[in-house]
């Protein structure tokens, strides 16, 4: 019997290119070498190269786990009522105008990703200019996706500065100044991904000036508070700063990287209205739509890692020993940061190196160029990020056991290269 031709034929449906980073993860994997380095996975690891769960986190789940009442009933559209209030705490501080007015609404995500998602399919089907986003260059690659797919434009902002390896000031602003008036704006509110620049305080203030100047909306994403410096209320300063100034605004968060809960995609988007006598009214309607929206895509979001996450937040015992954790991570990465630039030094590598400690966060940019990466990897096994063209590291694969090993490889590669 002939069969009805085929509309998904390949002349239809091109294979999709392999994701950069998932497949430098295979070969990690599949590399057989007992020296192999792992710099390129974005999650944390202890000194022994290990997923580390967090002892708070453990505390949580056994108390989870013996609670005579739980079930896996569903969550409502809008998730966990004790995460979502907490969160709000978190990111913009229990004392924010926007909470005391009630114009902020949230609604818990599938992590980060879910959260930047929801935020970018709102602002497509409610947003009356249509307007373009600006994304720094570079960013999170996932960033270019979620926002195309939900038919938003792009453009992109200057970031980081090859020859400084820090942040091209300059740059951004003489962007967000000829940047069309109302224009979206991507801002990392701290270890910004994937490059470990962030703004200063002063930055911070200058750039929130420009955007008020030229209307601009500001779309936070935040997936590392507490994780940066090991300070949440210093990790959540920016955010906090545009909310003092009167700014309407939105922020995605995370908390993958700050619970280790990467698995368990607990998340939050939060939307705040600009102060005005209908503020509370208009967030209403807003978080009635986000909420539909949500309805459309998930339904409604998983409970498990919103469990572990609100329990910790809502428990001050917890939550202190939540601060020490972080504290851990942070610290070790620090730790390493140091370490690699006197190792660096100690072998007086060719070039400058400062920019390992003066950079935050999981993620640095070494200024590696792509030969360079490459000849680390065909030759030592050490695997990085070749496709940033920065030769970007994850601190967080780098311990006390391969440090010197990729210290001496690094200044090989250099002195070969050089």
């Amino acid at each position: 019997m002939a069969s009805n031709p085929s509309v998904f034929t390949t002349a239809n449906v091109a294979v999709a290119p392999e994701d950069p980073l998932f497949g430098l993860m295979k070969a990690y994997r599949e590399d057989p070498s007992d020296k192999k380095v792992d710099l390129g996975i974005g999650a944390y690891r202890d000194d022994n190269a290990k997923p580390w769960i967090l002892p708070v986190v453990k505390k949580a789940d056994d108390a989870i786990h013996n609670d005579p009442n739980l079930n896996h009933e569903y969550l409502s559209i809008a998730g966990l009522p004790d995460l979502t209030a907490a969160a709000q705490k978190l990111v913009v501080g229990a004392d924010s105008p926007a909470i005391q007015e009630k114009r902020i609404c949230t609604l818990q995500t599938i992590s980060g990703t879910g959260a930047v998602h929801l935020g970018g399919l709102f602002l497509s089907k409610f947003h009356p200019q249509k307007p373009t986003i600006y994304l720094s260059n570079p960013t999170w690659a996932n960033h270019n996706q979620i926002f195309t797919n939900v038919g938003i434009k792009l453009a992109t902002y200057p970031y980081f500065s090859k020859q400084t390896k820090g942040l091209d000031f300059t740059g951004m602003i003489q962007t967000l100044k000829t940047a069309p008036p109302g224009s979206v704006i991507l801002l990392h509110a701290c270890a910004h991904n994937p490059t470990g620049v962030d703004p200063t305080q002063d930055q911070w203030r200058e750039i929130a000036t420009i955007m008020r100047e030229r209307n601009h909306f500001p779309f936070f994403d935040t997936a590392y508070q507490g994780f940066a410096s090991g300070d949440l209320n210093r990790d959540a300063w920016s955010i906090r700063y545009f909310i003092e100034q009167g700014f309407e605004l939105c922020v995605a968060q995370s908390f993958a990287k700050n619970f280790g809960l990467y698995g368990e995609r607990t998340g939050a988007f939060h939307f705040v209205s600009g102060p005005g006598t209908d503020a509370s009214t208009a967030n209403a309607a807003i978080a009635s739509q986000l909420a539909t929206l949500q309805r459309s895509e998930i339904s409604n979001p998983p409970a498990y890692g919103a469990r572990i996450a609100s329990r910790i937040l809502n428990d001050p015992v917890l939550f202190a020993q939540w601060e020490d954790d972080l504290r851990t991570m942070s610290g070790r990465i620090l730790d390493m940061r140091s370490s690699l630039l006197k190792q660096l030094q100690a072998r007086g590598t060719p070039g400058s190196w400062d920019h390992i400690t003066s950079q935050i966060g999981m993620f640095s940019f070494t200024g590696l160029n792509e030969e360079q990466v490459k000849a680390l990897r065909d030759k030592w096994h050490i695997y990085m990020a070749s496709f940033t063209k920065n030769g970007r590291i994850s601190m967080a694969g780098l311990n006390t056991h391969n440090i010197e090993y990729f210290a001496e490889a690094l200044d090989s590669v250099v002195r070969e290269t050089v």
